[in-house]
C-alpha cells in the first residue's frame, strides 16, 4: 500500500525583502497515516486530531508544521541549544575572571564588558532555538542558572573569589545579590514574557545592556563634565547611553526582522526608536540609584516606553 508522497509548499512572508517577497519551503508529506502517526503517540488526542485533518487534506500544511514543531527533534535542538548557551555564558564569565586575576584589564573595565556582552550574546543566540511553544522555556534555563548561582555565592554558601571580582564594584559576595542578580533577572523576564516575538524585550535588553553598560565605560573615562542636577552622571555617558543604546536597539531589530519574527516599517521605527532610547536615558540620569538600581530602572522605562510606542508585537 504505498502511497505517492506529494510536494506541500508552505508560503511565509519575509520582512526583511524590500518587496513583499515570499520564502518559498519545500517540504514532503509523510507517504502514510502511520508515518504522520508516528511524530506523536497513536494514543494523542491532538496527534489523532492532526491524522484525521492530514488524511481529509484539511489545514495538511499547519499540521505538519505544529507536528514538526512539537518533534522530539525540537526538544533536542532546544536542550542542545540551552547546553551551548549555558557554556558560553560561563566561559565568559570565567574569561574575564582570569583576565582580572591576571591584572590584565581593570576590575570595572571587566565587570562592564561582562555587562555589555552578555545581554547581547543571549539575545543574538534566540534564533538557535526551535519554533515550539515550549523553546522560550528552555531559553529561560540560561539566565536562572545564573540567577541561583549568584544567588549562592551572594548568601556566602560557597565562594567563587574570580566571579565576585569580575562583576561587582568592591568586590563584596553580597554586591551579587543587588545590580548582577537584578540583570539576569530581567534577562529572565524578557525571555518568559516577551520572548523573540516582541521588540520589546529585544529593544529593552539592548539599552540595559549596551546602553548602560557603555554610558559607564566612557563616562568613566571621559566624563568630567558632569550633569548639573546628578554629579554621579556626566554629559558623555548619558550621551554615549543615547547614542550606543539606539543603535544596537536598531541592530537587533534588524537581525530578528530579517529572520521573520516581527515586522519593521523603519520610516517610523527609527524616530520612535529615538523616542524610547530617549525616555531610558532620562530614567537612568536620574539621581535615584541608591534607591533603584540602573538594571531595573532603565529596562522597565524602556519596556514601558516601548509598550506605549511601538506596541506589543511590531515595530509600524
Amino acid at each position: 500500500m504505498a502511497a505517492t508522497a506529494r510536494l506541500v509548499d508552505v508560503v511565509l512572508p519575509f520582512p526583511c525583502s524590500s518587496a513583499s517577497s515570499l520564502l518559498l519551503l519545500h517540504a514532503r508529506s509523510p507517504p502514510s497515516a502511520v508515518a504522520v502517526s508516528s511524530y506523536r503517540p497513536a494514543s494523542s488526542p491532538v496527534a489523532s486530531s492532526m491524522r484525521r485533518r492530514l488524511l481529509l487534506g484539511v489545514g495538511a500544511a499547519p499540521a505538519v508544521a505544529a507536528l514538526a514543531a512539537s518533534a522530539p527533534p525540537a526538544v533536542l535542538q532546544d536542550g542542545a541549544s540551552t547546553l551551548l548557551i549555558t557554556a558560553g555564558a560561563y566561559s565568559l564569565v570565567r574569561a574575564f575572571d582570569e583576565l582580572t586575576a591576571r591584572r590584565l584589564i581593570e576590575q570595572n573595565l571587566s565587570r562592564k564588558i561582562v555587562h555589555v556582552l552578555s545581554g547581547i550574546l543571549f539575545m543574538s543566540s534566540w534564533p538557535l532555538f526551535s519554533n515550539s511553544t515550549e523553546a522560550r522555556f528552555f531559553a529561560a534555563i540560561v539566565p536562572l542558572l545564573n540567577c541561583i548561582r549568584l544567588i549562592i555565592y551572594g548568601l556566602r554558601l560557597s565562594t567563587d573569589e574570580a566571579l565576585v571580582k569580575s562583576v561587582t564594584r568592591e568586590g563584596k559576595p553580597e554586591e551579587l545579590l543587588r545590580g548582577p542578580l537584578y540583570y539576569v533577572i530581567v534577562l529572565l523576564v524578557s525571555v518568559l514574557v516577551f520572548w523573540r516575538e516582541s521588540p520589546i524585550g529585544i529593544i529593552s535588553l539592548s539599552m540595559m545592556s549596551g546602553g548602560d553598560g557603555f554610558a559607564d565605560i566612557i563616562g568613566r573615562r571621559y566624563g568630567s563634565a558632569k550633569l548639573p542636577f546628578n554629579e554621579k552622571k556626566s554629559w558623555i555617558g548619558s550621551i554615549s547611553m543615547f547614542i550606543s543604546g539606539f543603535l544596537l536597539s536598531a541592530l537587533m531589530l534588524f537581525y530578528f526582522s530579517c529572520l521573520g519574527y516581527f515586522s519593521v516599517c523603519w520610516d517610523l521605527a527609527l524616530g520612535k526608536l529615538a523616542l524610547v532610547a530617549l525616555a531610558a536615558t532620562v530614567v537612568e540620569c536620574i539621581p535615584v540609584t541608591d534607591v533603584v538600581d540602573d538594571n531595573i530602572s532603565v529596562p522597565l522605562a524602556t519596556m514601558l516606553a516601548a509598550y506605549l510606542i511601538f506596541g506589543y508585537s511590531s515595530c509600524c
